[in-house]
């Protein structure tokens, strides 16, 4: 049986008697913690879920062991992690896909995301960037939606998968300027930016921390953001806000959920670990320097923001009239 109280130092030194934790609460964790990641490694959600994970991992003592699966649009992650057992040791890398657009998107989602988690913290927020190839005829973003208008169908647009963030950034774009591309779904922004270095699509609209590096190393062209504003880290790329579509906002998001029915205080201790991971030291300074703000968010706040997307991605989804079996 487990006793409802424990003597600690503080309790030994004259503190005042306090329920406590189960002892299995109190040491975890006992051992390393799944990280499961819903893309394909390479890209950005990726990147930044191995960059916090390092930072928790020294935090908590244990290892986060990150695992990539990006099949289904990053449903079958998501199915994994919502069947896992409730103690702390599966964690989901959630994101704007998998957490509040596939659900709109997919006919045989088995899981509501929004229900099957309990929410941890929200990370990060980024925004994500139109690219082509450095030696891409397209100059501008006028230069492309000019020839997207008088060659309906024939573009071709890869994205980290379907219901991703590079998915729907796009289809947004495609329903505010009244154009016709096509899409090109991968496992992830890794694969999708090689092909597109290859010259097998023509352009991407990817989470900035995806492709900052091939952008600085001149192997892509930034064309336009998709914050309203420009951004720090490319403040000579225009908005496509600026650019000629006024109502256009799309932006990358981040966070921690674990399967629902997780002990609240392991939940805590998982949300204490992250929030000081992000917030100081070289984990912050690697996420701005990427163009993504630390944030760190409670259980409840970062609840409200997912209800709030899954509403606002649901209207983008069936005004564009798209389905994916």
């Amino acid at each position: 049986m487990i006793s409802r109280r424990v003597f600690s130092f503080a309790l030994a030194a004259g503190a005042v008697f306090a329920p406590t934790l189960s002892l299995a609460q109190q040491k975890y964790p006992t051992r390393s913690i799944r990280l499961l990641v819903p893309y394909a490694a390479g890209g950005g959600t990726d990147a930044i879920a191995r960059l916090v994970a390092n930072g928790v991992s020294e935090k908590i003592g244990q290892t986060m062991v990150i695992e990539n699966n990006g099949a289904a649009g990053g449903n079958v992650a998501t199915q994994q992690a919502a069947g896992a057992a409730p103690d702390g040791y599966t964690v989901l890398m959630a994101n704007q896909g998998p957490m509040v657009v596939n659900p709109h998107l997919f006919k045989n989602m088995k899981v509501d995301p929004l229900t099957a988690f309990d929410p941890v913290t929200l990370i990060t927020a980024a925004p994500l960037v139109l690219v082509v190839p450095n030696d891409s005829k397209f100059k501008t973003i006028g230069d492309l939606m000019e020839f997207a208008k008088k060659n309906p169908g024939k573009l071709t647009y890869g994205s980290a998968g379907n219901g991703s963030a590079s998915h729907l950034a796009t289809v947004l774009l495609n329903h505010l300027a009244k154009t016709e591309m096509v899409h090109v779904p991968y496992r992830g922004a890794g694969p999708a930016l090689n092909d597109l270095l290859g010259g097998r699509t023509d352009f991407m609209i990817t989470t900035l921390p995806s492709v900052v590096g091939l952008i600085e190393g001149s192997q892509m062209r930034p064309l336009a953001v998709t914050t309203k504003t420009r951004t720090k880290k490319f403040p000579d790329v225009p908005s496509i806000a600026e650019s000629g579509w006024p109502d256009y906002e799309a932006t990358a998001w981040y966070g921690f959920v674990v399967p629902k029915g997780t002990p609240q205080d392991i939940t805590a201790k998982l949300r204490e670990a992250t929030v000081e991971t992000i917030t100081k030291g070289v984990v912050r300074e690697r996420l701005e320097a990427e163009g993504a703000d630390p944030i760190g968010n409670s259980p409840q706040e970062f609840a409200a923001m997912m209800k709030a997307e899954s509403a606002r991605w649901a209207d983008v989804v069936k005004q564009a009239g798209i389905k994916v079996d």
